[in-house]
């Protein structure tokens, strides 16, 4: 009886675990559809269409367009928000920080320019659609600790401390970005550059240094 009870309790908890994995499987290929389109212009039946999956598919497993939009950025989000781990936790200089973290987000901007949009367009829509607000503001404060792990780093081995605050970090740095953005996506060709150089200087400013260029 034990054994029988057991048995049905294994093929409950692997049946939740394929259902899981296939609304991984569904998020992960409506993402394309969804950075090309943006939240407003796309819908399961046009996911559906760019994909392998039927639209009866992507129903059964997402009750809405914006359930699927939800999962889909959270497991980009999951991924971006250790983008920087590997800089902070690898540099060990100041200028060395300083260099590697400004490259990788103007390379960031180039590599993953219609996913950053994407989040961005999310993140707008949530003002509107209080259906996945609260996840928007989960993934917003993971990506303020993202920033604030590469400023407090900074400072230490700058060995000054942060005149900023967390929350003030994170939106100089989130606003700088998304400028660049909507000018890389404008063709502006020294969109990532000027991103660089910005997000360097932007570094120094909080710890209060203003000397450098």
């Amino acid at each position: 009886m034990k054994e029988s009870v057991e048995k049905r309790a294994r093929h409950a908890r692997d049946q939740v675990d394929k259902f899981a994995e296939r609304r991984t499987q569904l998020a992960t290929a409506a993402l394309d559809t969804l950075a090309e389109l943006g939240y407003a212009r796309t819908s399961l039946r046009e996911i559906a269409q760019k994909s392998e999956f039927s639209h009866g598919v992507l129903h059964y497993y997402f009750s809405d367009k914006a359930e699927l939009l939800t999962h889909a950025v959270q497991l980009y989000e999951a991924a971006c928000v250790t983008r920087y781990d590997d800089v902070v936790a690898t540099s060990r200089t100041a200028e060395e920080l300083r260099n590697a973290f400004s490259a990788l987000m103007a390379d960031t901007l180039q590599a993953d320019a219609p996913m950053h949009r994407l989040w961005y367009d999310v993140r707008n829509q949530s003002l509107f659609e209080e259906s996945f607000r609260a996840d928007v503001v989960d993934i917003d404060k993971r990506r303020q600790k993202m920033i604030a792990n590469v400023v407090e780093r900074y400072a230490v081995l700058c060995d000054q401390s942060l005149v900023v605050s967390e929350s003030l970090a994170y939106a100089t740095f989130d606003g700088l970005f998304q400028l660049a953005l909507l000018r890389h996506h404008a063709g502006e060709p020294d969109a990532a550059e000027s991103l660089r150089h910005d997000a360097a200087q932007l570094l120094d400013l909080t710890i209060g240094c203003t000397s450098r260029g």
